[in-house]
C-alpha cells in the first residue's frame, strides 16, 4: 500500500511537471510571437504621399496610415482625414522617412524587455536591437540612412527632474551603432564640458546625414545641441531648447520651450530660424510633450492627450509664417491649431 501510494505520488508529481512545463512553452511561444513585430501585408507598405501614425483606437498600438493627405498641403481637419488603414507592427514609437521604420517595442516580462527595429519599405524587420528603459522619441533621417531613438532609463517625463535617458544612434548604410552619445565632446559656451549628469534627447538629422540637432540637459538647465557626425563633436547653440525637430527645408528647427516650472502644463511649441536665431511661439498653447513632426515645411504635427477618455490624439499647426518676432510668451504664430487624427500618436508623412 505504501509502495503504490508512494507510486502515485511520483506520478502526480510527474504529471504536475509536465504540464507546468507544457505551460511554459506556451508562454515562450506566445511571448516571442509578439516580440516580433506583425508582417506588414503586401498592401500595406511606406508609400509617398501618406500619413503613418500609431494608432490608440481600433488595432491599438499597431501602426496604420491615411489613405488620403490633405495634411500636406497644411489644409487637414478631423472631417477630411481620409480613411485609416491599420495592419503594421505593434510599436510603442514609430517613425519613417525614405522606405525606412523605426519601430520602438516594449514587452512584458521580469525585466520588461525593450527593442529598436528597423523596418524596409514593405514594414518587415530588417534589424533588431535590444535595449533598456521605456521608449521615449524615435527619428529616421530624411534620406532613411540615419536613426536615433531615446529611451527614458529611470522616470518617465521630462517635467520632472528625476529621470535619465540613454539615446542611440545607428548608421543602416555602414550597421554602424553608437549605443549612448553621451561620450560625445561637448563644447559648452565655447569651452569643453564634462559632467555625469549629461543626458542627450531628441536627436533630428539634416539633409546630409552628417550634421544633426538634440537637447542635452545638465545641472538643470537644457541646452539645444548642433553636432556633427564625422567629426563626433556637438555645441550648444543656446539655452531652454527640448525635443527639437528640422524642417525639411533644413532652415527651421520646431522645438518645446519651458515656460513656466513644475510640471503643470510647463511648455508651449516654438520655431527657431537657424539663419536669425530668433523664435517665435506657435499658435498652439496648450503644453506639448512631444517631439513635432514637420508634414511640409509648413505644417507640424504632435500629439496631446486625447478628448473623452482617449490616450492620444494628432493634431497640426502652421508654423506661423515668415515672422520675425522675439517670440513673446503673450504672442503667437499665425493659423489654428486642428484636430488631425482621433486615437493616434507618432505622426511621420513619407513625402
Amino acid at each position: 500500500m505504501a509502495a503504490l501510494s508512494l507510486r502515485a505520488r511520483i506520478v502526480a508529481v510527474a504529471t504536475a511537471t509536465a504540464l507546468l512545463a507544457a505551460v511554459a512553452v506556451v508562454y515562450t511561444v506566445g511571448a516571442a510571437r509578439h516580440a516580433e513585430p506583425a508582417d506588414a501585408t503586401s498592401a500595406f507598405g511606406l508609400d509617398h504621399g501618406l500619413l503613418y501614425f500609431r494608432s490608440t483606437g481600433a488595432g491599438s498600438g499597431r501602426v496604420a496610415r491615411l489613405s488620403a493627405h490633405p495634411a500636406a498641403t497644411g489644409r487637414a481637419s478631423s472631417r477630411t482625414a481620409g480613411h485609416r488603414t491599420t495592419g503594421g507592427p505593434a510599436c510603442e514609437r514609430f517613425y519613417a522617412a525614405a522606405g525606412t521604420g523605426l519601430c520602438l517595442q516594449r514587452r512584458p516580462g521580469i525585466p520588461p524587455r525593450s527593442y529598436a527595429v528597423v523596418l524596409d519599405r514593405r514594414l518587415r524587420e530588417k534589424r533588431r536591437i535590444a535595449l533598456t528603459g521605456i521608449p521615449n522619441r524615435a527619428r529616421v533621417s530624411a534620406s532613411g540612412r540615419m536613426l536615433s531613438w531615446t529611451m527614458f532609463a529611470t522616470g518617465d517625463s521630462y517635467a520632472t527632474s528625476a529621470f535619465s535617458t540613454r539615446t542611440s544612434i545607428l548608421d543602416t548604410r555602414t550597421g554602424y551603432l553608437i549605443k549612448n552619445m553621451e561620450e560625445i565632446p561637448l563644447t559648452l559656451d565655447g569651452r569643453r564640458y564634462h559632467s555625469p549628469d549629461v543626458n542627450y534627447w531628441g536627436v533630428t538629422f539634416a539633409r546630409d546625414d552628417n550634421r544633426f540637432y538634440a537637447t542635452v540637459s545638465t545641472k538643470g538647465k537644457t541646452y539645444l545641441v548642433e553636432g556633427d557626425m564625422r567629426k563626433w563633436a556637438a555645441r550648444t547653440l543656446r539655452e531652454n531648447v527640448e525635443c527639437p525637430s528640422l524642417s525639411p527645408d533644413n532652415t527651421r528647427l520646431a522645438f518645446k520651450k519651458r515656460v513656466r516650472e513644475g510640471a503643470d502644463k510647463p511648455w508651449r511649441l516654438y520655431v527657431l530660424d537657424l539663419r536669425t536665431l530668433r523664435e517665435r511661439p506657435l499658435a498652439e498653447t496648450r503644453s506639448v510633450d512631444d517631439q513635432a513632426a514637420w508634414l511640409d515645411d509648413h505644417t507640424l504635427a504632435y500629439a496631446l492627450p486625447g478628448r473623452g477618455g482617449r490616450p492620444s490624439d494628432i493634431w497640426t499647426v502652421p508654423d506661423g509664417g515668415t515672422s520675425r518676432s522675439s517670440g513673446a510668451e503673450s504672442g503667437g504664430g499665425g493659423g489654428t491649431p486642428t484636430l488631425r487624427v482621433p486615437d493616434a500618436s507618432s505622426p511621420s508623412l513619407v513625402p
